[in-house]
């Protein structure tokens, strides 16, 4: 069995519809004790089954990617790069897409569970300075690779193993390295699915580390600068073009954080 890449993060690199059936309306003062309410259950949409691998080859070593904070017009963008086991021991039925989870408590201890059980894993992010001198999607990509390359480095690949990218989204700027066995420089298959994050339980686990970590940072400088919390509401809508965001950009104007190649944003520059 591959030995396991070293479990260390990076961060310093870098509607449901439901649908009803109507009652039929009895226009009458009397209704015949024969005639008994059926109380009528709505029918639920059921949550999406993710499946647990692309490939089910074992030597196959697939790692999920996706990113968090492309849109915001606030601060860092974040991605991650995840490698699940494929021996039945992770527990996939606790992976789903970031987007979905209820509570603050329970992503961090889904985070938390992939740390702990992932083979490898590995978090990057790129800021607003380097995302308003390129742009969003370079950024992006930039860190996609930063966060495959903190696996890669490490993991020991052996001769009959493979490396499967599977990318969160519609564009991905292909990733090479230098196979260490093979001495020579490689590039390392991937196939991009939309929604991938709602399909597939390692780019699911990589949205929810992008997520945790990304929360994480945007709750740390809140709680360093208030303001942000008091001008902007950014603790709430963590950066996102939410109304009180937008009205305090336009009361006070914005920040060193802001993006200023974004949106409302550059009007205030």
């Amino acid at each position: 069995m591959p030995k396991k890449a070293n479990k260390t993060k990076q961060t310093n690199q870098t509607n449901q519809t439901n649908d009803y059936v109507p009652c039929e309306i009895i226009e009458s003062e009397e209704v015949s004790e024969s005639v008994i309410p059926v109380e009528t259950q709505i029918p639920t949409k059921k949550p999406a089954v993710l499946s647990t691998y692309y490939l089910e080859d074992p030597k196959i070593i697939e790692i999920g990617v996706d990113e968090v904070g492309r849109g915001p017009l606030f601060g860092r963008v974040y991605t991650a790069a995840v490698i699940l086991p494929k021996d039945g021991t992770f527990d996939h039925s606790k992976m789903k897409d970031s987007k979905k989870f209820s509570s603050k408590k329970k992503i961090s201890e889904a985070a938390q569970y992939i740390k702990d059980n992932a083979i490898a894993w590995n978090i990057t992010y790129e800021d607003e300075k380097f995302i308003d001198e390129h742009n969003i999607l370079l950024a992006t990509q930039k860190s996609m690779h930063k966060s495959i390359e903190g696996i890669i480095s490490k993991y020991e690949l052996n001769d009959s193993e493979k490396i499967q990218l599977l990318i969160d989204g519609n564009y991905f700027k292909p990733y090479t390295y230098f196979n260490k066995t093979k001495k020579m420089i490689e590039q390392v298959d991937h196939v991009c699915i939309e929604g991938g994050d709602n399909k597939y339980t390692a780019i699911a686990a990589a949205s929810i580390l992008a997520k945790v970590e990304r929360d994480s940072y945007i709750e740390e400088l809140c709680n360093d600068h208030p303001e942000l919390s008091e001008k902007y509401n950014i603790n709430s809508n963590k950066g996102y073009g939410a109304k009180k965001h937008l009205d305090g950009i336009k009361e006070h104007g914005i920040t060193i954080w802001h993006r200023r190649s974004f949106g409302i944003c550059k009007n205030y520059i």
